[in-house]
C-alpha cells in the first residue's frame, strides 16, 4: 500500500463523483454512485460481473454521458486553471498488434500532446519502468499477455496523468506480469498519483488496495480499509464481509 494514502483525511480529492446515474443497454446499471478517490491512493472498485464497475470507468472517462449526477476532477471544475490529466486502460488491450513497442508508445505520446525530446525520454522512462526496455523493437503481437497489459499501462501515463484509471488490468496474466503491475502501479501511488482500479480479484483488493469500494447492483454498498470493513460486519475475513455486504456469492469471486 502506498504511504500517501494514510493522509487523505487533509488532501483535497482529484475526483468526486456525486449521485452518479446511468441507464446501459436497458437495465439502470449506476443507481447513484458517490465516491471520492485520492492523490496517493490505490482504491480498489470491487464487485461481481455486471456490477456496474466497467459502466462507472466509462462515464469518469467521458465514454459514456450519465444519465444524472455529476462527475468532478479537482476541486471544482471552475476553479481549476489546469485540468487534472485522466490516464485509462480499458479491460480490452487497447495497442496496435503490428506496431512495435517503441511505435506504440510513440503514437500514444502524441495522441496526449506529448512531443520531441520529452517524448524520447518519456519513453525511455516508462520502458525502464514496464520492464520492457529489452523489447522495444518487437511487435506487439509477440509478446506474452502479460508484457502486452504492461505496454498498455506505460502508453496510458506517458503524459504524467494525475488520475489513473485500469479496468480488470490483471485478468490473464501469470503471476509474474500481475506483480510487476502492481509494483509499477504501486510507484505510481508512491509518486502522487491517484490509481483505481476495477476488480472481482479478492487478492488484490485485500493485500494491495489501500481503500476498497464494494458496488452490487449499480450501488455502493461499502467503503473503507480492509480492516475497516471486516469491523463493519463482525466479519474475520474479507470475504465473508464481501458476501454479507452483496448479499450473494454469486459471480463473486471468479
Amino acid at each position: 500500500m502506498s504511504d500517501a494514502a494514510s493522509a487523505t483525511a487533509d488532501v483535497a480529492p482529484v475526483l468526486t463523483l456525486r449521485n452518479v446515474k446511468k441507464r446501459y443497454r436497458g437495465r439502470e446499471a449506476l443507481q447513484g454512485i458517490s465516491l471520492q478517490l485520492f492523490p496517493g491512493e490505490l482504491l480498489g472498485f470491487f464487485g461481481p460481473n455486471g456490477a456496474g464497475k466497467t459502466t462507472m470507468i466509462r462515464c469518469i472517462s467521458g465514454l459514456l454521458k450519465p444519465d444524472s449526477g455529476k462527475i468532478t476532477m479537482g476541486i471544482s471544475d471552475e476553479d481549476s486553471s489546469e485540468p487534472e490529466r485522466l490516464g485509462l486502460v480499458p479491460q480490452n488491450l487497447a495497442v496496435y498488434p503490428d506496431l512495435t513497442v517503441q511505435q506504440n508508445l510513440e503514437v500514444f505520446g502524441r495522441l496526449e500532446g506529448v512531443k520531441g525530446k520529452y517524448l524520447k525520454d518519456r519513453i525511455s522512462e516508462v520502458l525502464e519502468w514496464a520492464a520492457l526496455k529489452d523489447r522495444t523493437r518487437s511487435l506487439v503481437k509477440t509478446l506474452s499477455g502479460g508484457m502486452q497489459r504492461r505496454l498498455n499501462i506505460a502508453c496510458s501515463v506517458l503524459h504524467h496523468p494525475s488520475i489513473l484509471l485500469l479496468d480488470e488490468p490483471t485478468v490473464g496474466v501469470d503471476p509474474q506480469s500481475r506483480e510487476r503491475i502492481y509494483a509499477m502501479l504501486e510507484e505510481l501511488a508512491a509518486q502522487g498519483a491517484a490509481v483505481l482500479i476495477t476488480t472481482h480479484q479478492l487478492e488484490e483488493v485485500e493485500i494491495r488496495c489501500d481503500r476498497i469500494v464494494v458496488i452490487a447492483h449499480g450501488r455502493v454498498v461499502a467503503d473503507g480499509t480492509p480492516d475497516e470493513l471486516r469491523t463493519a460486519t463482525g466479519c474475520a475475513s474479507l470475504e465473508d464481509a464481501f458476501v454479507k455486504v452483496i448479499g450473494s456469492e454469486e459471480g463473486l469471486f471468479a
